[in-house]
């Protein structure tokens, strides 16, 4: 299992903890750190759509100019995220080639703890 976000927010925290606690085997990865490219991204944005990967409620999102955020494509969307690693919810966990989750909610908890 890999696990993407940035290791100073609090959410992939909580996140890392958890998989600590449960013994669960995985490799986290700093979106900052160690970038992924622009294809890795747009699977995510298949995976699990772009509106659910992209973080309109981030401080970076807010300090986009208003020209990058109109009639945004996923395409466009996936450029943005690729450029300004900030704008993904955290954390992105990949279970296999199939399995993508985004965000640490209790149904993402329940799955990828057991």
């Amino acid at each position: 299992m890999d696990v993407y976000g940035l290791k100073n927010c609090d959410t992939c925290r909580k996140a890392k903890k958890a998989l600590d606690g449960a013994s669960v085997s995985y490799a986290f990865h700093d979106v900052r750190e160690e970038p992924v490219s622009a294809a890795q991204i747009g699977r995510w944005a298949a995976a699990v759509g772009t509106d659910k990967l992209l973080n309109k409620a981030s401080t970076t999102w807010r300090n986009l100019p208003p020209t990058d955020k109109e009639n945004l494509s996923d395409k466009g969307a996936v450029k943005l995220m690729h450029d300004n690693p900030a704008l993904m919810k955290r954390p992105i966990i990949v279970n296999g080639p199939t399995e993508v989750y985004v965000g640490w909610s209790k149904d993402t908890q329940e799955t990828v703890l057991g």
